[in-house]
């Protein structure tokens, strides 16, 4: 069983920044894949970003490319999600996840392992 806590979320106007984490414990966290998702009031729970195990690979979806930025420091078990140039429609509830998965990362079902979630709220 691999725990997930994220952090991080709050108001923040339209341009400004927020970095989300995501604190793993549990089984050994190299062994795992991370995956940012997010959910807004009435859709779908859609991909953000992913990064694989060891931090050489990074996805990102491209409304999200040039803005948000995944990272993950193995000996702090933690994977972060660095958000600039925030829009209104980033609204939503973020969550983490991890899977020992190597393809299809930006697949929600592709994952093991969620956290509960942190509110992201733009305001215009």
């Amino acid at each position: 069983q691999v725990q997930l806590v994220e952090s991080g979320g709050g108001l923040v106007q339209a341009g400004g920044s927020l970095r989300l984490s995501c604190s793993a414990s549990g089984r050994t966290f190299t062994r795992y894949a991370m995956g940012w998702f997010r959910q807004a009031p009435g859709k779908e729970r859609e991909f953000v970003a992913a990064i694989s195990w060891s931090g050489g690979s990074t996805y990102y979806d491209d409304s999200v490319k040039g803005r948000f930025t995944i990272s993950r420091d193995n000996a702090k078990n933690t994977a972060y999600l660095q958000m600039n140039s925030l829009k209104p429609e980033d609204t939503a509830v973020y969550y983490c996840a991890a899977t020992q998965r190597i393809w299809l990362l930006a697949n929600r079902a592709s994952y093991d392992y969620w956290g509960q979630g942190t509110q992201v709220t733009v305001s215009s």
